[in-house]
């Protein structure tokens, strides 16, 4: 069977994910808008990192390095080492906490009850830094 992925566009992704995690958030949909606050912040900082460097391939849109195709987890802190020593990564640092150290895309197979209002407020916050940047670099004409 033939791959039909479409290509990866992540900035559009970012805002989508954002957008419905903030109608689910309103609604009390914790674990719904949970994951997709994970996903708006890991398409967000992948847009950046290509921004900042980092290689895609340019059929699928993936991020070409394996350590690049990870999750808000990890992204977080590898967004650093394409941001650092880049003069237009200057005042795009993220807070060293991770807001999403205690998030994981397989959370989305979860019972519902496994979620609350403040554990879901935490990665919201998280979602709204990287919802700054790209405002910012947007401002700034970096996208």
């Amino acid at each position: 069977m033939a791959n039909t992925a479409k290509p990866a566009d992540f900035l559009d992704a970012h805002q989508r994910h954002w957008d419905d995690a903030e109608h689910l958030f309103q609604n009390e949909r914790w674990a719904n808008a949970d994951h997709l606050y994970g996903m708006a912040a890991e398409c967000g900082l992948k847009r950046l990192m290509m921004r900042f460097g980092m290689d895609i391939h340019p059929t699928t849109g993936s991020p070409v390095v394996r350590e690049d195709r990870n999750h808000a987890n990890i992204i977080w802190a590898r967004f650093e080492s394409y941001r650092s020593g880049r003069m237009e990564g200057v005042g795009y640092e993220l807070p060293t906490n991770n807001p999403f150290s205690d998030w994981d895309v397989s959370d989305r197979y979860a019972p519902r009850s496994n979620f609350n209002q403040a554990e879901v407020q935490a990665h919201q916050a998280g979602a709204m830094v990287v919802c700054g940047l790209i405002k910012r670099a947007q401002r700034d004409g970096l996208l």
